[in-house]
């Protein structure tokens, strides 16, 4: 009898037992499926860029994923020739992407295609996603600048980047300038004392890949970069007109930034140092045919692939002599929403977090970029490839551009006129100024 209790004890322990591992496998599968905030039904997301490779996002993604067992999400890379007009004809044909990447000067643009971030409580939370004020504190200025309309989110960054000054010093060194220039007059001599002429007059040793518009890569954004340090308003207060060509206290600075940048393909110039025939900008850079160039963080990585003994470095870029805020030029890819995603929601879940501090992380050191982030920005400071560019995100500046496309012709036409067809340099700006003003009345 005694052995019968014993075994009958022994059942009941083992029937306990069995009852609790089903009963914490349950609270465990439905935990996982409801806690994070998501419900059980399955969401699929389709996630376009350009110019980022696949394994960039892959780290952020499956981390996502773990966390979102009913959430998963498909990237594709798109050739940037065919980005734009590939995303307008799936958005008309019902089979765009739910998350997909914008230029920063595209909201002007294409702000009817996406799908503002969602302010309202969530039920999980009890708290929105991300306020307007969280946008602001959390990221830098010219973020909130270009992706915001009306206090309403339309894209979230993972990395502001910005023209920077790469110098040879090699070059430099055998020229005795020990420093790179911080100041565009220190810039102007700098150039004066590296270039060189043949006996025929020909550059045989460019000082600065400026002055031009076709063989300098971002020449456009150069100018831009001019014209705002001078103080130009490149638009009236409400993005109605371009204004770059008026006076501001009565100087002509619009006139001063065009004229200067095209002083240096003049040969009656003392700071002639480029012109048409010259290599692109960049393959000039790496051949060891220019001592500077401006470009923004990508390219440092291209430059050592092709070039690995070349003995370059990063500089700021120089600002005018006196100033007291500095102006960098901005130029990034922010993803955002599709207004006819019909899972917008979980899209905007997973944006907020590839944009948290958690989540752009491995982005940021994978694809070797500066952040958009302040609370990472102090950490990439002291980075010897994009310190500079982290410090320089604070202080980026852009402008408002209808067709950034079609602006890019219109800056490139007006260095040409100048360059080429010899239009004094106020009737070329106030002819690209007019054009643009063309193309923003239209956009209304």
């Amino acid at each position: 009898m005694a052995l019968d209790l014993s075994q009958n004890k022994l059942y009941i322990i083992v029937g306990v037992a069995t009852l609790l591992v089903i009963v914490l496998l349950l609270v465990l599968v439905l935990g996982r499926g409801f806690g994070s905030g998501t419900n059980t039904k399955s969401v699929s997301l389709q996630f376009w860029g350009v110019f980022d490779d696949n394994g960039l996002f892959d780290a952020a993604i499956q981390k996502y994923q773990q966390q979102h067992l009913n959430v998963s999400i498909r990237y594709k890379k798109l050739n940037f020739e065919d980005y734009e007009k590939s995303l307008l004809n799936s958005f008309a044909s019902g089979t765009g992407p739910d998350v997909w990447l914008i230029h920063n000067t595209w909201l002007p643009k294409h702000s009817d295609k996406i799908k503002p971030l969602p302010q309202e409580e969530q039920k999980d939370t009890k708290k929105p996603l991300l306020t307007f004020k969280d946008f602001q504190d959390q990221f830098v200025d010219v973020a909130v600048k270009d992706l915001t309309l009306n206090e309403q989110i339309y894209s979230l960054p993972l990395y502001v980047d910005t023209l920077a000054l790469y110098w040879n010093k090699d070059i430099f060194n055998s020229k005795g300038i020990t420093a790179p220039p911080t100041n565009w007059v220190e810039f102007n001599d700098a150039v004066t004392r590296i270039t060189e002429y043949d006996d025929s007059g020909n550059i045989r040793l460019a000082g600065a890949a400026i002055g031009t518009a076709h063989n300098i890569n971002r020449s456009t954004d150069i100018l831009s970069l001019l014209l705002m340090q001078a103080g130009t308003k490149m638009t009236d207060n409400n993005n109605g007109a371009a204004t770059f060509a008026h006076s501001v206290n009565n100087q002509p600075v619009g006139e001063s930034a065009l004229q200067y940048y095209t002083d240096f393909t003049n040969p009656a110039k003392q700071l002639y140092t480029w012109n048409d025939s010259q290599h692109y900008s960049i393959d000039a850079f790496q051949e060891g045919k220019t001592a500077m160039m401006f470009n923004y963080s990508h390219q440092i990585g291209v430059i050592r692939t092709k070039s690995p003994r070349l003995n370059f470095d990063i500089a700021p870029v120089p600002q005018f002599p006196g100033a007291t805020n500095l102006v960098n030029y901005a130029n990034y890819w922010s993803p955002t929403v599709s207004k006819n995603s019909p899972s917008s929601l979980e899209a905007w879940k997973f944006i907020v977090y590839l944009t948290s501090a958690e989540g752009a992380i491995s982005y940021l050191d994978t694809a070797n970029r500066p952040a958009a982030r302040r609370d990472l920005l102090d950490k990439q400071k002291i980075d010897p490839d994009i310190g500079v560019y982290a410090t320089q995100a604070l202080s980026a500046r852009s402008w408002y551009q209808v067709d950034n496309q079609a602006i890019e012709t219109i800056f490139a036409d007006m260095i040409n006129d100048v360059n080429f067809k010899q239009i004094k340099v106020r009737d070329a700006l106030q002819s690209a100024e007019n054009k643009t003003s063309v193309l923003m009345r239209r956009s209304r």
